[in-house]
């Protein structure tokens, strides 16, 4: 009885990140007391998945399904072991074809080829989720996906930008925390949603101009000092998938947030809704200075303030 409490315990663990670790939480913004609350490291993993799946153009849906198998083959961990030569977020194998050990333990890396089979799965976003994941996964237990079908979506929906102002972190730096500042926030963001998703002509970051990516990519970012500043049109235009450009607003933001421990990000601003790292980090306020027409305006445009 004693190990088998010993081996629930672990499962936890495993599955969660570690007791007492959690500082970050996505609530239903249907106020239905739905909520889900994980480590920081489990947030920025997260939010990589979401930002390579809207950066291929894919579907909410997608971004849930891939969140639901990391969650069951890793815990939204990207761990250096697993079943025979299994690793990472998805439990890739170098042996069957999935990339060398060194990418399928990058992130980014591990969700596109993941995305990548998914797509070539006919009509995957009408299939059960347990049916589209195993179509990828091939796993000797198909039925553990469904069970994260609820966890997922709701993650989806904040991390997609479906959501407004549903995922919060505490914030708290992480021991061995990368390089911080503007930098380092901008070197992420290229990171997730790709090279090509930031234009940056005339902005200087760190001190440095920074070239304009080729070709023309979608969303514009500068920096001055420890902010950066990721402009978003706005509007309702929608994109292929059927996003409009203040859910892509809300992606970043929440984004920011997601890697905050990482990144050591103080605060985020966002269509006059403000993330602030410390006392009220459990939810977002309106922008004190801003009254209602200053908050429209700051619908344009996403700030990241960084640690130096």
């Amino acid at each position: 009885m004693v190990l088998c409490g010993v081996a629930a315990y672990l499962v936890v663990q495993y599955v969660t990140g570690g007791g007492g670790a959690r500082g970050c939480a996505v609530v239903s913004a249907s106020g239905d007391g739905a909520a889900y609350e994980f480590t920081p490291e489990q947030a920025e993993n997260a939010a990589t998945i979401a930002a390579v799946g809207t950066g291929r153009g894919l579907p909410e849906r997608a971004v849930t399904i891939a969140l639901a198998t990391a969650i069951q083959e890793s815990g939204l961990r990207n761990i250096r072991h697993g079943d025979r030569d299994s690793l990472g977020l998805f439990q890739q194998r170098p042996s069957q074809g999935w990339g060398s050990e060194r990418q399928i333990m990058d992130p980014s890396y591990a969700a596109g080829i993941f995305y990548a089979h998914l797509a070539k799965v006919p009509h995957y976003t009408e299939l059960p989720l347990t049916v589209a994941a195993q179509r990828v996964q091939r796993s000797g237990y198909p039925e553990a996906y469904a069970k994260h079908e609820s966890d997922a979506t709701l993650l989806a929906e904040a991390l997609t930008g479906r959501a407004a102002a549903t995922l919060t972190c505490d914030g708290r730096p992480q021991h061995t925390a990368p390089e911080t500042g503007p930098d380092a926030v901008r070197a992420a963001l290229v990171r997730d949603f790709g090279r090509d998703a930031l234009q940056e002509t005339g902005a200087v970051v760190g001190g440095t101009p920074v070239p304009a990516p080729s070709p023309s990519p979608s969303v514009t970012a500068t920096a001055r000092g420890r902010t950066v500043t990721v402009p978003v049109p706005e509007g309702a235009k929608t994109d292929a998938t059927g996003r409009d450009e203040r859910e892509r607003g809300w992606q970043l933001a929440h984004w920011a947030v997601a890697n905050s421990s990482a990144l050591r990000i103080e605060r985020v601003t966002y269509a006059g809704r403000e993330w602030t790292v410390g006392n009220h980090s459990d939810e977002w306020r309106p922008v004190a200075s801003e009254g209602a027409a200053g908050a429209e305006r700051s619908a344009g445009a996403v700030r990241i303030v960084a640690a130096q």
